[in-house]
């Protein structure tokens, strides 16, 4: 077996892609924390956050997950930029005329998605989530405060056999009204236990039931049946588990994602299309270097009349296109329309069809 080993070609494309790429990222990320400050200065002032904590808990961490959404964006941009002055230099034709083929010619540019695609992987799988759990935090205390939480009409499975019906969930109390317990054995209701309302207890992680009744039924003619003013009970559910949405799953890493998934579909929680489209964006996504890096080479590897200018205006506008388009394809899931695993990855589907035509077309 034969292994690669870099050329001096290889070299120079691929320390000017990644040179690029993070003077880029660099540049693209001062402008991004400039504009974000203003806007969220008020904020800050009005909640009387502590400097260190801006800079610390929400720059630090805000950092990574903006790289992580506008990857795609870096990559297409340093490709255009660093390919399209060396089309103008005229390096590509001296490339192509001293015998290197188009094909050969690609191997850099790919080896340097290699590395970023798994760079955003790690990211993505390790770093991210624990990033955005500290960020979202400091959202939560000083930037977005919310109103009362309340949720209404809540159907869970929280094991096999159980199930919970809840009527209503404020959270200003940590209190379910109308709280029900059943469970079934064999499709057959064994015991059922209601309560005017239940109290989380965060001290003993439990629910304090208030006004209960507690029914068990029997095969003869008399059930079980006890009441009480309170009662605790334990059971596989915590206050958490109502806060569960878009936002929350992109602080949980890859282990305790899959988790929540098995736990959400056991459930019937409807919500756990949430955690499904973050399984699938961390993955889908750093697949789009190899694809926009074939897009940006075929785009820009031609001497134009121009310029580097044209390349970068179409660049972006094909990168922003693939960004935007894979925050549709989440519209098919809230549909219904096409699996999670299906639709997060339709964007890279249609944009490596469109690279395939592009890196044909490209050396003609």
């Amino acid at each position: 077996m034969r292994i690669w080993t870099p050329k001096i070609i290889d070299r120079y494309i691929m320390k000017k892609f990644i040179m690029f790429f993070f003077l880029a990222m660099l540049l693209i990320i001062g402008i991004v924390i400039i504009f974000d400050i203003s806007e969220k200065i008020d904020y800050f002032v009005k909640n009387e956050a502590p400097l260190k904590a801006i800079v610390m808990d929400y720059y630090v961490n805000f950092v990574p997950y903006f790289i992580n959404m506008f990857s795609p964006l870096f990559v297409f941009i340093t490709v255009i930029l660093f390919t399209s002055k060396m089309a103008a230099d005229s390096e590509i034709i001296a490339i192509l005329s001293g015998g290197v083929s188009y094909r050969r010619m690609m191997v850099p540019y790919m080896m340097s998605a290699a590395l970023i695609a798994i760079l955003s992987l790690g990211l993505n799988l390790y770093v991210i989530p624990r990033a955005n759990s500290t960020r979202l935090d400091f959202e939560a205390k000083y930037i977005k405060r919310h109103n009362d939480y309340v949720r209404s009409n809540i159907h869970y499975q929280i094991a096999p056999g159980q199930f919970v019906y809840i009527d209503r969930f404020t959270d200003w109390n940590n209190t379910a009204y109308k709280f029900t317990i059943e469970s079934v054995d064999h499709n057959k209701l064994v015991s059922k236990v209601s309560a005017e309302s239940a109290v989380w207890d965060s001290t003993s992680c439990s629910w304090r039931l208030r006004n209960y009744t507690e029914r068990r039924y029997t095969t003869g003619i008399h059930d079980y049946v006890k009441s009480g003013p309170a009662k605790d009970t334990t059971i596989a559910l915590t206050i958490t588990d109502f806060y569960r949405n878009s936002k929350t799953v992109e602080s949980l890493p890859a282990k305790a994602l899959d988790e929540l998934i098995d736990t959400q579909i056991m459930r019937g929680d409807s919500s756990v299309i949430y955690a499904q489209i973050e399984k699938n964006r961390r993955v889908a996504l750093p697949f789009s270097a190899f694809i926009l890096t074939i897009i940006g080479v075929s785009l820009s590897s031609r001497k134009k009349r121009g310029g580097i200018g044209l390349n970068m205006g179409l660049g972006i506008g094909l990168a922003f296109t693939y960004i935007l388009f894979l925050r549709f394809s989440e519209m098919f899931v809230h549909t219904g329309t096409l699996p999670p695993y299906i639709a997060l990855w339709v964007p890279n589907v249609i944009f490596a069809i469109i690279a395939v035509v592009l890196y044909r077309l490209a050396p003609k």
